[in-house]
């Protein structure tokens, strides 16, 4: 995997310090073994890497796939969140649009109007 080496040596800090966004050069660590968001983004980014980076990539991602499950403390929550998202995902899915007014009054119109023309027209 020569295209994953040595991209950034990211340390823990000794104190929390803020992280600065307009630093260009700044990491930004994500851990895709213990959170599944971070998982989603490496796919992601996978996607729309050069290829040879794309091809080691999915080699991590598919070791990451079929090995056990194991999730941190913001794996955990994202995890949580997504099953929430999908669970009303598929709520919405599963129930039909209500009507509105408006959209019915409309449709009485036109049914309306057609037996209209259809009277004058015999």
């Amino acid at each position: 995997m020569a295209e994953l080496t040595r991209r950034y040596i990211v340390m823990q800090m000794a104190t929390e310090g803020p992280f600065d966004i307009r630093d260009a050069d700044a990491p930004f660590v994500l851990k895709p073994w213990k959170d599944p968001a971070a998982l989603h983004a490496l796919r992601a980014y996978r996607d729309y890497c050069y290829d040879e980076l794309a091809q080691e990539l999915d080699q991590w991602i598919r070791a990451i796939a079929s090995g056990p499950q194991v999730r941190g403390g913001v794996g955990a929550r994202n995890e949580q969140a997504e099953a929430a998202r999908k669970d009303a995902m598929a709520d919405a899915r599963a129930k039909p649009k209500a009507k509105t007014k408006a959209k019915l009054k409309a449709k009485a119109k036109t049914a309306k109007d057609r037996k209209k023309k259809a009277k004058r027209r015999s």
